[in-house]
């Protein structure tokens, strides 16, 4: 059978090059084919995908085979583009179009280094450059930028200054508030998958995106908190310190949305309690409703980030509380019928209690105490303590009020 990229002018291009040269395991693999058509893609047997520009699947690898392209400019936003796909389009000019240098680079069927545009330089420095100026109009890249900036912090990559100023004129310019809730939360989301999300949020604080992105994390920086608890003093610095608790501890992405989100009543506080910030707790289920409701973020993100914004304080002064209050946490959070939340729950606590200048390690029982509370209440056979109060001539609602009183027992039991 005849190889279907015989003859075409095939290039490996972005991030399985860039990932190649930094020595980092490369999973996926694009390929730019020049002075082809999509007739002949086709007749090689090469599916296309594409919506707004040619882009095939290989017929046997399943890999993105796209022609080079250019773009165009032709209306605000992410969406606002006209692309030109033509076998005169050159290598160098597809690789123009591209976002960062370190992502313009190529490799040839030799594999040879393509690099018009000084990735590798960039590379080596450990800077993420704009390619060209072209960079603003596509107000996706900032987003793009952030997380990258966050996904190679530990190499020791940052964001040139350059890009930075023309991140922050995209900014003033009402680019940025033209992204849909789609493409933001899908940014969001991959960046919460890696360690690094306390460098996303900062990037995008610092090219002053986050005030229009996430509004209620950007007011967060700047208010003070009590130094007896909080050494680090800022709130957003603290959310920062929480999401680097995470990183260290291995939380998931929905955990870190939930962390991320932990603090949110400390903005609405009024200015005359500060630094106290009494009933932050319940003051922040708003906000997070109104971030949730903005991006669209999926049921279970919410329902854990409103446990861990509600519950957080309760759980750090987990034994002083009584059994009775022990349960109605546990009933709040839903937990006799989604357990699983508890344990997430409490890792997210013990991120905001190491989120703190000098309390990195600190110790947090909490987390596993209150899983054997809620071991000890599942214990409580329910269905015996049902028909013996029905023997009783009672009716649904002393039931409940039975196994309720059986289940603080348990848990009191266990104190």
């Amino acid at each position: 059978m005849t190889d279907p990229v015989s003859g075409l002018a095939v290039y490996l291009v972005g991030g399985a090059v860039r990932d190649e040269l930094l020595g980092l395991e490369v999973k996926d693999r694009d390929w730019v084919v020049v002075g082809s058509t999509p007739e002949e893609m086709a007749a090689r047997g090469f599916r296309p995908v594409g919506r707004d520009f040619p882009v095939f699947l290989h017929p046997d690898t399943q890999e993105e085979y796209a022609l080079a392209r250019t773009e165009r400019k032709t209306a605000p936003g992410y969406h606002g583009f006209a692309f030109h796909s033509d076998p005169d389009v050159t290598l160098d000019e597809d690789l123009r179009r591209r976002d960062l240098t370190i992502n313009a680079m190529a490799r040839d069927a030799d594999g040879a280094l393509v690099d018009p545009w000084g990735g590798l330089a960039d590379l080596e420095a450990r800077q993420l450059r704009h390619v060209s100026p072209a960079f603003s109009e596509d107000p996706v890249r900032v987003l793009r930028t952030a997380r990258f900036a966050a996904r190679f912090h530990e190499q020791g990559f940052r964001v040139a200054d350059e890009t930075l100023a023309l991140m922050r004129g995209m900014v003033a310019d009402g680019e940025v508030d033209t992204l849909v809730a789609e493409r933001v939360w899908q940014e969001l989301s991959l960046a919460l998958e890696r360690p690094g999300a306390s460098v996303f949020v900062s990037v995008l604080r610092e090219c002053e995106a986050l005030a229009v992105l996430l509004p209620e994390v950007d007011v967060l920086f700047g208010v003070p908190q009590t130094p007896r608890y909080h050494p680090e003093v800022d709130t957003g610095v603290h959310v920062l310190l929480s999401l680097d608790a995470a990183d260290r501890d291995g939380l998931d992405a929905m955990e870190r949305f939930a962390v991320l989100l932990h603090d949110l009543g400390k903005g609405l506080t009024p200015e005359s309690e500060l630094p106290r910030h009494i009933g932050h707790e319940h003051r922040g289920l708003a906000p997070v409703d109104a971030l949730c409701d903005r991006l669209r973020a999926p049921k279970a993100w919410r329902r854990l980030a409103r446990v861990v914004c509600e519950y957080h304080l309760m759980l750090h002064r987990l034994e002083t509380l009584r059994p009775a209050t022990v349960l109605r946490m546990l009933e709040g959070m839903d937990a006799f019928r989604r357990p699983e939340i508890v344990a997430a729950f409490g890792r997210c606590c013990r991120c905001d209690q190491r989120g703190r200048t000098g309390f990195e390690d600190a110790d947090y029982p909490q987390a596993g105490r209150l899983l054997q509370y809620l071991a000890a209440a599942q214990s409580v056979d329910t269905a015996a303590v049902a028909a013996e109060t029905r023997e009783r001539g009672k009716g649904n609602n002393a039931i409940a009020e039975s196994i309720r009183r059986a289940r603080v027992a348990a848990i009191a039991a266990m104190k």
